[in-house]
């Protein structure tokens, strides 16, 4: 059986492994996170919902994830 290999991200501070190839749009849907409420930053720029399945994500890589928040 082949061992899954995982590397570090960093997602809102926060250290977490992912498997290798995960692209920024499989971790988003892993985690539960609505696109349409969202901003996200790649390595401080912010990435098109459009290339997400395009982004694989590297060792270190940092994610700043940003909800909007409706008011008045």
């Amino acid at each position: 059986m082949k061992k899954v290999k995982k590397i570090k991200i960093k997602i809102n501070g926060k250290v977490k492994l992912v498997k290798e190839n995960t692209n920024l749009l499989k971790l988003l849907n892993n985690l539960e996170i609505p696109l349409k409420k969202v901003a996200i930053e790649l390595n401080r720029e912010i990435t098109d919902k459009k290339k997400l399945g395009r982004k694989t994500l590297k060792k270190n890589d940092t994610i700043e994830i940003v909800h909007f928040i409706g008011g008045g």
